[in-house]
């Protein structure tokens, strides 16, 4: 298990996040020099027998600069705009720098529904996993240029997450204007202490990290400790590091005691379990009989009507569910058997009853045991 900056550092599969405050340049659009030395870096890496894959934001920067726009703007028609202009230069800056290094790229763009859907979502680790095989270098930026606030990932700390999960990663490095995640802002609190490493879920790092967002990008100090969750879910640890030294991401490589480290606890879930919680959005909620919640929560039992005391939500068939017991904690998430105006009549209702109210009966369960993953959170 993962412990120390040197365990991490001798991992082979590396998911490496940069984002647009690292990738710009002031008013000059992308900043190319960054882009080199970052390809250069990735170049060393795949050297010592890294398998890396790139998760690049700056699209939609790159295209407010090339437009002359001094803010970014809140509607999604200009923001979709701007990002499929700057997703053209960002691309071509990335493929010629790697050319130097004779590194093939090659671009995947993604929304949340792309992932949200499972023969999509199996598709997409595919044909990451062949180009691994190919030697490529992908590089997966959210598709700006369609996403809306229902399909967008939200930011890319998230995308890089999701995709760590998606290739079974065993690290996510995320660049960062920052050295690592410190005590308190160091913008705001220079003698604030870099927190060196600790579990991903500790939850004392809530109060640690800011929700800052740059003037460019979307992503704060906060999703990065919650992208640090998301990967641990299937194993990866996670790194936030400073890509303001070119030589960061070799140092680490080398075992160098930089940047936060926030390592894996828990258990990682299976690949399933991992869709379920981590790619598909919460639609209803079931409140649970407290005679029904042991059974759930220590043989994972699947629930059915009787055990529902309420249902809220508009979700329909195949969606995802998310169930609290009667003192609100979060026990476990589930697809739904029926949707949400079945749910609502046939709750608390035995089995025999089902028919008689709704004339048919699809399935016992509400929602069935091996479409159920456990969870041990408190409702906010």
């Amino acid at each position: 298990m993962i412990r120390t900056h040197h365990d991490l550092a001798l991992t082979s599969r590396w998911v490496i996040k940069i984002g647009s405050a690292l990738l710009t340049d002031g008013k000059k659009g992308l900043n190319r020099d960054r882009i080199d030395w970052l390809s250069e870096q990735i170049a060393q890496l795949r050297q010592q027998g890294k398998e890396v894959v790139l998760v690049s934001s700056g699209s939609v920067a790159a295209g407010l600069q090339q437009l002359g726009w001094t803010t970014r703007p809140e509607t999604i028609h200009q923001l979709q705009s701007a990002a499929s202009i700057g997703q053209m230069d960002l691309v071509q800056a990335y493929a010629t720098a790697c050319q130097q290094y004779q590194i093939q790229t090659a671009q995947i763009l993604l929304t949340h529904a792309d992932l949200a859907d499972r023969q999509r979502y199996l598709n997409a680790r595919s044909t990451l996993q062949h180009l691994l095989e190919l030697s490529v270098l992908p590089i997966i930026n959210e598709n700006d240029a369609i996403a809306t606030e229902e399909i967008r990932f939200g930011d890319n700390d998230t995308l890089a997450a999701m995709t760590a999960n998606l290739i079974e990663a065993e690290a996510l490095i995320i660049l960062t204007d920052q050295q690592g995640l410190f005590e308190a802002d160091p913008r705001q609190y220079p003698e604030a202490k870099l927190i060196t490493q600790a579990a991903a879920n500790d939850q004392r790092l809530d109060a640690m990290a800011t929700a800052s967002r740059g003037k460019w990008g979307r992503g704060g100090m906060t999703t990065k400790i919650q992208a640090a969750r998301r990967a641990a879910r299937s194993g990866a640890s996670t790194v936030i590091l400073s890509g303001e030294n070119p030589q960061n991401l070799i140092q680490f490589a080398q075992g160098a005691m930089i940047g936060t480290l926030l390592w894996a606890d828990g258990e990682p879930m299976s690949a399933r379990e991992q869709w379920l919680t981590g790619q598909l959005n919460v639609k209803g909620t079931l409140f649970i009989a407290p005679q029904a919640v042991n059974g759930i929560r220590q043989q994972k039992k699947s629930i059915y009507p009787k055990d529902i005391t309420a249902v809220s939500g508009d979700f329909n068939r195949g969606e995802l569910l998310v169930c609290y017991d009667d003192k609100g904690r979060c026990i476990a998430k589930g697809l739904a058997n029926y949707n949400a105006t079945e749910s609502a009549l046939i709750k608390g209702k035995n089995e025999d009853e089902m028919v008689t109210i709704l004339g048919y009966k699809d399935e016992r369960a509400l929602i069935h045991s091996a479409n159920l993953v456990l969870q041990n959170e408190e409702i906010t």
